[in-house]
């Protein structure tokens, strides 16, 4: 296949473009600057949609990005660095004379309302409830395709938990103080801790990409599939602590208070950490794909001693 990638060159993006490589397929990322292998998102409104089997977007501004406030200009780049690029590659596929048989989007399970009991498959209804909701909303209608081009196009939308890998993510701010002994829950602990390997997100992905590889799932729009991007199995941010420093070999006893990370980063991004959701990959499962990663020993094995 041909597959064409926004925001292909970040931490999911290397991992999609790795996988798809090996198994011999072409990649064109979508990014802000040109080169070898890559059209600009400004050549892609000008010049259309390149021949293309299968468009995928994973473009957005981290919304944990240590270095930068949470303020009205941060929130504004979160929103529009999603939902800009998703609209304009949609467009883009509903302009072109051969739209690709596949378009996939990857947004987030900021959707569900956290929560201790309540567990989320594809089929749960959800109506906006906060900012990062209402973002989520925004992005996967960006993403509508014309009723006359969605006959033809596979649409697929992939909400995913936490992103867990060696190179990226989540991961690579957290790794540092769990080796210094410095590790701990965040905010009570008790809260569900959504998570995916990366390699599985891409498997996910690239599984997705394929003919006829998702049942007909919730409406988006009709023609529109949904999958939960999150391993099987379920755990709290206290099982992911001391998991991880079991991996590790370390001490977990230093809890950081929620207030400290509303503190840090703002409540509003602080959610993200200090309260979850049990989201199930129901039918993420039922369209057969094969996890690598399925339970918390053997993601953090491979990423901590791979």
């Amino acid at each position: 296949m041909r597959v064409l990638i926004g925001g292909g060159s970040g931490f999911v993006g290397r991992e999609l473009t790795r996988l798809l490589g090996k198994h011999g397929h072409e990649v064109t990322l979508i990014s802000r600057k040109p080169g070898p292998g890559r059209i600009t998102w400004a050549q892609l409104q000008s010049d259309g949609l390149p021949p293309c089997d299968g468009a995928v977007n994973l473009s957005g501004e981290s919304i944990l990005n240590p270095m930068r406030w949470w303020n009205e200009s941060y929130r504004k780049d979160v929103f529009s660095s999603r939902i800009d690029t998703t609209r304009t590659l949609a467009h883009a596929i509903a302009a072109s004379p051969n739209p690709p048989r596949s378009w996939v989007l990857i947004t987030g399970v900021a959707c569900y309302k956290p929560s201790l009991t309540a567990e989320y498959i594809e089929d749960s209804e959800w109506t906006p409830f906060d900012l990062l909701s209402r973002l989520v909303k925004e992005w996967e209608a960006a993403a509508l395709l014309p009723e006359n081009v969605a006959q033809t196009t596979k649409q697929v939308v992939i909400r995913p938990g936490v992103v867990l890998g060696r190179d990226g993510g989540a991961m690579k701010q957290m790794l540092l103080p769990f080796w210094l002994g410095l590790g701990g829950t965040l905010g009570p602990g008790t809260q569900p801790f959504p998570w995916i390997h990366v390699r599985d997100l891409a498997g996910v992905i690239a599984h997705s990409l394929g003919p006829g590889s998702s049942p007909d799932g919730p409406d988006v729009r009709p023609g529109a599939q949904v999958l939960n991007g999150v391993a099987p199995a379920q755990n709290t941010n206290y099982e992911f602590t001391k998991e991880l420093g079991r991996a590790l070999g370390r001490p977990t006893v230093f809890p950081v208070p929620a207030f400290v990370l509303n503190a840090m980063l703002g409540s509003e991004r602080a959610l993200v950490l200090t309260h979850g959701q049990r989201v199930t990959p129901k039918r993420t499962l039922e369209t057969g794909y094969q996890y690598q990663y399925p339970d918390l020993g053997s993601a953090l094995k491979e990423i901590v001693g791979g």
